[in-house]
């Protein structure tokens, strides 16, 4: 693993990414990376992600207290949603806060990314829901989070922006980008007619070539024991399709009641 100060260095690049590709304006987002279960390295509150160097980088404990921080800076508020997500997800390494322009703009109108319209998004992303709105620097954001992490590896926090989050830095990052290119060719294609969207079929080959790939995080692909076991996902059967969930049930069932309601179905 790299040192602290390597890790801050990279935090440092991620933030000039998000900010230089226009997913932050002025002071927005937040990153952070996980060094041990009670160690985190975050980024400050009230600064550019573009325009960071490693000393700008605060440590916090697992309630967000800030154990090391240069004179002027300090954690952002929303350090509680990071934390949340390190809490219910052992798995994950690091998370990106960032506001990309077309995946917002999806937040904003309460639109879930859903539709099957590429193989990249479908594995990758499966599809990412909305979390519901909740204030800044409040508990409200990490609760509405929560529902869906056991699920998803990225959320749009509806009329804020959007949450991802992986197994380490470059993967979060990779996953916020995965988000908005998602978005912004839907958004395209609704302006040129609509998309054609990939068959139920097509869509469970593409779950199928996830699992064969072994990739981790959580997705769509394996929230079913059907497909835990090979047999085809029942995901978005609203639990109609008689397999044996178990407590996994209600949880599949939930989800898909709200993204469809948040599709207007």
């Amino acid at each position: 693993m790299a040192n602290e100060f390597e890790i801050k260095k990279q935090i440092c690049e991620i933030g000039k990414r998000i900010y230089d590709k226009g997913m932050v304006a002025s002071n927005d987002g937040n990153i952070s990376v996980k060094l041990s279960d009670n160690e985190f390295l975050c980024t400050p509150t009230g600064v550019s992600k573009g325009f960071m160097t490693p000393e700008y980088i605060c440590k916090v404990d697992r309630d967000g207290k800030v154990i090391q921080a240069n004179p002027g800076f300090r954690p952002s508020s929303e350090i509680k949603m990071h934390m949340r997500v390190y809490k219910e997800r052992p798995d994950v390494n690091a998370v990106v806060h960032a506001h990309p322009l077309y995946a917002t703009g999806f937040a904003i109108a309460g639109i879930p990314l859903t539709q099957p319209i590429m193989p990249e998004a479908v594995i990758a992303l499966g599809c990412v829901p909305i979390a519901e709105y909740g204030t800044p620097s409040t508990e409200e954001i990490p609760d509405a989070v929560s529902k869906y992490l056991q699920s998803f590896d990225a959320v749009l926090l509806e009329n804020h922006g959007a949450l991802s989050f992986s197994d380490s830095l470059l993967n979060a990052y990779h996953k916020m980008e995965s988000v908005e290119f998602y978005a912004r060719l839907l958004y395209i294609s609704n302006q040129l007619g609509g998309p054609k969207e990939l068959s139920e079929s097509q869509v469970q080959r593409l779950y199928e070539i996830r699992r064969q790939f072994g990739m981790k995080g959580k997705h769509p692909a394996d929230l079913c024991p059907n497909a835990k076991s090979g047999k085809p996902s029942c995901h978005g059967c609203g639990g109609n399709c008689n397999c044996n969930h178990g407590a996994d049930n209600d949880l599949v069932s939930e989800i898909t009641r709200r993204v469809l309601e948040q599709m207007g179905k």
